[in-house]
């Protein structure tokens, strides 16, 4: 994003009002995923993600979902201590997933917690 958001309340009025897709671009560098890949964790069709594009912003529900999956990023990057164990980690089966792949888990809300809950866990050393 080009202007810094310094508070939830800024970030919030930002949701609102619909992120940029150029964050979508800059998430999917994060995590090493295509575009089209972070597009279906968010549950954004091609041809929608083409008139996001297009249009240079997100709906608020979109953008919502890619806050989501960009603070559960963040969380996997600050519990796991570098950038590249949190990706590997985020789209490798997890064992107290089912063996389900975290990344996939962030299209929900309740798929999200269920992650964040699982790196607390990690974080204050609770075997996971």
């Amino acid at each position: 994003m080009k202007r810094r958001v310094r508070s939830a309340d800024g970030l919030r009025a930002r949701v609102r009002t619909g992120l940029p897709f150029p964050a979508l671009e800059a998430l999917a560098e994060r995590l090493g995923a295509s575009r089209d890949d972070i597009a279906s964790v968010l549950g954004v069709p091609a041809r929608t993600l083409a008139r996001r594009r297009a249009a240079g912003r997100f709906t608020a529900s979109e953008s919502d979902r890619l806050v989501r999956l960009g603070r559960i990023a963040a969380l996997a990057e600050q519990v796991l201590g570098d950038p590249d164990k949190a990706v590997r980690w985020l789209r490798r089966p997890n064992r107290a997933l089912g063996q389900r792949v975290p990344l996939r888990e962030l299209d929900t809300d309740l798929g999200a917690r269920e992650v964040e809950a699982i790196l607390v866990r990690i974080e204050h050393g609770v075997y996971s």
